[in-house]
């Protein structure tokens, strides 16, 4: 029995097996399942009302999943799919509530990896797969990852190397008269409006935003993404004079002299998805390496960096917890 067949074997009987994709490793269980996709909740330790992104084979599930699908979503799923975008749509009667946290909208993506694409084609339906760790920690990017947070959590961890985004896929709400992107990710604001020919809100940008009519999704809470040792966003300007012993920094300028001994400071690479690709390894790395607190040098703005920012303004916010038991 090949690792794909062994994991269709245990979808079908309703267990859990994480799969990597393009964006981060997920843990996937039969979406139509509800006791399956409860056990997503309870392995990750995750809220019951937090939604879950149901992936795809391909885009002509759709409409097996999603109901008053507008032309701007075919025409996006035409472009992206496969690929680091997910669509939030009205729901399906047959969704069930506990993979959209009881709202009337479903999050649905197909990832760009072999292997992911291989396991939906091979299970003929619709997997609920966050990323594969505990809930709110640093998302894994190998299975070794996976392993390290999830133990015998997880039946089956379907190795496809290391992920080749890094970072979570993009979340575009398209349940309202207003598309509005609710995570950032490596597909911006420019890159679907030059397919919808409109340039698509940002949440929080304005009252016709508003985050208060959003839909739920993955990733928005305000601690997220964290690791256990604490961290802290510096200035470039000021970074080099915050530095302690014990201190780990990753910064996009090289060394200063005259820092003290014991602190590692990693040279992150100056372009941003390049630097979004090795975030999580390297503050997965630090974080079990002891280190007094991870100064991170805050990324420049602009829109290529604002999936970086995202992520690293949850992470400080979330970091320095005990770990969830």
């Amino acid at each position: 029995m090949t690792d794909i067949q062994r994991a269709v074997a245990l979808l079908r009987q309703g267990e859990l097996v994480a799969l990597p994709t393009e964006t981060v490793y997920g843990l996937g269980a039969d979406a139509l399942n509800p006791d399956a996709v409860a056990k997503i909740f309870a392995a990750k330790g995750r809220p019951s009302d937090h939604p879950l992104i149901v992936h795809l084979a391909d885009a002509e599930a759709l409409t097996a999943w999603a109901r008053d699908i507008p032309k701007e979503a075919i025409a996006l799923a035409r472009a992206f799919w496969p690929g680091p975008l997910t669509l939030i749509l009205k729901k399906e009667e047959g969704v069930p509530d506990i993979v959209t946290g009881g709202q009337d909208t479903v999050g649905l993506r197909v990832p760009n990896h072999p292997v992911a694409l291989q396991l939906l084609r091979a299970f003929g339906s619709g997997l609920a797969a966050p990323s594969a760790n505990r809930f709110g920690r640093i998302s894994p990017t190998t299975a070794e990852h996976v392993r390290q947070e999830l133990g015998d959590r997880v039946p089956l961890i379907l190795d496809g190397g290391p992920c080749q985004v890094g970072l979570e896929s993009t979340i575009l709400d398209l349940s309202r008269e207003v598309p509005v992107i609710l995570r950032p990710g490596a597909i911006g604001a420019d890159d679907i409006a030059r397919v919808i020919g409109r340039r698509p809100r940002l949440r929080g940008e304005d009252a016709q935003a508003s985050t208060e009519a959003a839909p739920r999704v993955s990733g928005a809470l305000a601690a997220h993404y964290a690791p256990r040792t604490p961290l802290e966003l510096v200035n470039g300007a000021s970074l080099a004079s915050c530095v302690r012993e014990g201190d780990a920094v990753l910064a996009r300028v090289p060394q200063p002299a005259g820092l003290p001994a014991d602190v590692l400071w990693i040279e992150a690479p100056a372009a941003a998805a390049a630097y979004g690709h090795d975030l999580y390894a390297r503050l997965r790395a630090l974080d079990s390496a002891a280190f007094r607190r991870i100064l991170v040098e805050t990324p420049p703005g602009g829109a290529d960096w604002s999936a970086v920012i995202d992520r690293l303004g949850r992470a400080a916010v979330g970091s320095g917890a005990d770990e969830e038991t």
